[in-house]
C-alpha cells in the first residue's frame, strides 16, 4: 500500500468517528424525543402530516402489524414508480422527449429503488425524464432509507424494552425519520456539492462543440472526381468542421445527496459518481465517501444510547471499523499492483491498476470508494469496478456477501449485525452450557430461527440465482466475457441484488427480460423477508423480561465480544460464499 492510500484511509476514519457519536445523539433524539428544541422546528410539519394521513403517532403498533405497514407501504411505493415510468412520456420535465421505459425494466427499477438497491440495468440520463427521476426515483431514494432506519429502530426498542407488545409506531417513524434526519442533511450535503460544481438545473439537453476539430485537407472534387478550382486557379479544399456531442444537464445534486446518504447508490448518470456533474473534484469525492458511512457509523451510537449503554454500540462499531480498515487495504494491495495483462504483454505499470479509474481520482482514492461503497448498501462507483484486478474485485464482492454488515446500508446495516451478534452469543452460550443473552434478554429457539433468515435468506438467494443463471440460455447470453470473469460477473450481480447493493461489473448485460425478472426477485427476498424476519425478532425480544447481569453474563462491550462479533461474520457469512468465490475471483487471479 502507498503512503498515499494510508493517508487517506486513516483521515477518513478520523472524521467519520469524529461525527458519528453527535450525528447518532442526534438521530435519537429526532426519532423519540418530541420536546427537544433541536427539532422545534418541524413539529408543526410533523402534526400536519399526521392530521393530512389520519396517523395517530402515540399508537404503537406490535410488530406483526409494523411488518404488515413496512410490506404495504413499499408495495404501493413499488406501483407508483412504476406506473411514473411507463407514462414519463406523456408527463412535463422531459425535455429530452423520452418515451415509455419498457415493462420489465421498469417493473425491475421499482423493486430496486423501493429495496433501497438502486439497481440500474439502463443509462439514466438517456432513459429517465427529469419528473421521473425526482418523483420517482428520488422520493424512493427517501422512503427506502426511512424504511431501513424504522426497521432498525424497531428492533432497538425490542431490545431496549422488556414485557412489551409493541415495538413503535411504523408512520411516526418515517415521518421523523425523512423529516428530521434524512431531509436537513440531504440539503445541506446537495447545497455543498452544488459549490463544488455538481448540477443542478432544468435546462434541456446541450449541443455542445468538442475541442476535437477534424480538417479535410484533400481537394474538393466535382462530379467527375476533379479538383474544384478557384479564379486564381487553386484548388479549393473542404472548410474545417468540429464534432459535437450531446451533455445531459438535470437536477442532479438534489438525487446525488440522498442516494448517499440513505445508502441507495443510482445515479442520475450512467456513470454514476464517475460523471464530473456528479462528482466534480477531489474534495465532492471525500464528502461523497463520508455520506455513505455517516448515518450507518452514527446509528452504532443512536443504538447505545438507546439501550443504555454507550459501549454497546461502540463495540459493534469497533468490529465494524476492523473488517472495513482490513478489507480497504486488501482491495488497494491488488489495485496497485501491475495490471497482470500488462506484464504478460511485456509492458509494465509502475502505478498499478488504472484501468477503468478517473485520473482526478487515482488508484487511492478509487479503492477506498469502492470499499465504502460495497461496505455500505449503496452501490455508488467512481470507477468501473469490473476493471478492478480479480482480487481486488473480490473484496468488494465479499462485504456485500457478509450481509452487508460493515456498516451497511441505513439501519439495515446495523439491524444485520444485531443478528450476528446474537448469534455470537449464542454460540458462545454453547461452548459454557448456558442459555445464552443479549442485552439482559433470553436468546431462545424462535430468536435463532429469525436470526437463521436474516444471515441465511441472502445467500440463498445470491447461489441460488447465480446456478440458474449459469444454468440458462437466457442467463448465459448476458455475458460478454466468457469463461471465469463471466461468471464473477453474474456473482456479483446476484450478490448485488440480494443484499441491495446495486453496483455491478458491468460486463454483463442486464437490462433483458430475464434478468430483469431475476434480479427484481432477488432484490425484493433480500430487502423484505429479511425485514419480516428483523421485525418478528424485535417482538419476541420485546416481549421478554429483562434479566440482570450474573457471574455467567458474557460482557458485551470489550475486545472477546468483538472478536467472537467478527469471527462470527467471517466464519459463517463468508464460509457460504468461499466455493463460488474459488470458482470466480480466485480462479481469475490464479489462471496463467
Amino acid at each position: 500500500m502507498t503512503p498515499e492510500f494510508v493517508g487517506l484511509l486513516v483521515l477518513y476514519l478520523a472524521v467519520l468517528l469524529a461525527i458519528a457519536p453527535v450525528l447518532g445523539r442526534y438521530i435519537r433524539i429526532a426519532m423519540e424525543d418530541g420536546r427537544s428544541r433541536l427539532t422545534a422546528w418541524g413539529r408543526p410539519i410533523e402534526r400536519g402530516i399526521y392530521r393530512l394521513a389520519g396517523v395517530d403517532p402515540q399508537a404503537e403498533m406490535g410488530w406483526k402489524r409494523y411488518a404488515a405497514a413496512v410490506l404495504v407501504f413499499n408495495l404501493v411505493g413499488i406501483a407508483a414508480v412504476y406506473a411514473l415510468q411507463r407514462v414519463q412520456g406523456l408527463l412535463p420535465l422531459n425535455p429530452a422527449g423520452l418515451g415509455a421505459v419498457s415493462p420489465d425494466s421498469a417493473l425491475n427499477t421499482a423493486i430496486s429503488f423501493v429495496a433501497n438497491t438502486n439497481w440500474q440495468g439502463y443509462a439514466g440520463e438517456s432513459t429517465m425524464s427529469y419528473l421521473t427521476q425526482m418523483l420517482a426515483l428520488t422520493v424512493q431514494n427517501f422512503m427506502s432509507a426511512a424504511t431501513g432506519i424504522a426497521v432498525l429502530f424497531a428492533l432497538i426498542r425490542g431490545l431496549a424494552r422488556h414485557c412489551s407488545a409493541t415495538v413503535g409506531n411504523f408512520w411516526a417513524d418515517m415521518v421523523r425519520c425523512t423529516l428530521y434526519v434524512l431531509l436537513p442533511l440531504s440539503l445541506v450535503l446537495a447545497v455543498t456539492l452544488v459549490g463544488q460544481g455538481v448540477i443542478q438545473n432544468f435546462s434541456a439537453y446541450q449541443e455542445v462543440q468538442t475541442v476535437e476539430a477534424v480538417r479535410y485537407d484533400a481537394p474538393r472534387l466535382d462530379a467527375q472526381g476533379q479538383p474544384v478550382l478557384d479564379a486564381a486557379g487553386a484548388a479549393i479544399t473542404d472548410p474545417v468542421t468540429t464534432r459535437t456531442q450531446t451533455i445531459a444537464m438535470g437536477p442532479v445534486a438534489s438525487q446525488e445527496a440522498i442516494k448517499l446518504l440513505g445508502t441507495n447508490g443510482g445515479g442520475f448518470f450512467n456513470a454514476n459518481s464517475a460523471h464530473p456533474f456528479e462528482n466534480a473534484t477531489p474534495l465532492s469525492n471525500f464528502l461523497q465517501m463520508l455520506a455513505i458511512l455517516a448515518i450507518p457509523a452514527a446509528l452504532c451510537f443512536t443504538f447505545g444510547e438507546m439501550v443504555g449503554s454507550r459501549r454497546q454500540g461502540i463495540a459493534i462499531l469497533a468490529a465494524m471499523t476492523v473488517l472495513f480498515a482490513v478489507f480497504a487495504m486488501s482491495t488497494a494491495y491488488f489495485e496497485q499492483q501491475p495490471n497482470p495483462m500488462a506484464v504478460q504483454a511485456g509492458a509494465m505499470t509502475p502505478g498499478g491498476n488504472m484501468e477503468g479509474k478517473e485520473t482526478r481520482f487515482g488508484i487511492a482514492a478509487t479503492s477506498l470508494f469502492a470499499t465504502v461503497t460495497t461496505a455500505a448498501s449503496c452501490g455508488a462507483v467512481n470507477g468501473m469496478h469490473d476493471s478492478l484486478s480479480a482480487m481486488g474485485g473480490l473484496s468488494p464482492m465479499l462485504l456485500m456477501q457478509l450481509g452487508e454488515v460493515v456498516y451497511g446500508g441505513v439501519g439495515s446495516g446495523l439491524y444485520g449485525m444485531l443478528a450476528f451478534a446474537i448469534l455470537g452469543v449464542f454460540i458462545a452460550g454453547l461452548m459454557i452450557g448456558r442459555t445464552p443473552e443479549y442485552l439482559g434478554k433470553k436468546i431462545e429457539a424462535f430468536d435463532m430461527k429469525m436470526v437463521s433468515i436474516v444471515i441465511l435468506a441472502t445467500p440463498l438467494l445470491v447461489l441460488g440465482g447465480t446456478a440458474l443463471a449459469v444454468s440458462l440460455t437466457a442467463g448465459q447470453a448476458g455475458v460478454l466475457n466468457p469463461g471465469i470473469h463471466g461468471f464473477s460477473e453474474i456473482l456479483y450481480a446476484l450478490s448485488s441484488a440480494a443484499n441491495n447493493n446495486g453496483s455491478a461489473f458491468a460486463g454483463l448485460s442486464a437490462n433483458t427480460p430475464f434478468y430483469n425478472v431475476l434480479l427484481g426477485i432477488a432484490m425484493w427476498f433480500g430487502r423484505f423477508a429479511v425485514i419480516v424476519a428483523v421485525l418478528a425478532m424485535a417482538g419476541s425480544l420485546a416481549a421478554k423480561r429483562r434479566l440482570p447481569a450474573g457471574p455467567g453474563s458474557m460482557p458485551t462491550t470489550g475486545p472477546l465480544f468483538v472478536t467472537l462479533l467478527i469471527g462470527a461474520v467471517l466464519l459463517v457469512g463468508a464460509l457460504t460464499y468461499v466455493p463460488a468465490l474459488a470458482l470466480g475471483p480466485v480462479a481469475e487471479h490464479l489462471q496463467p
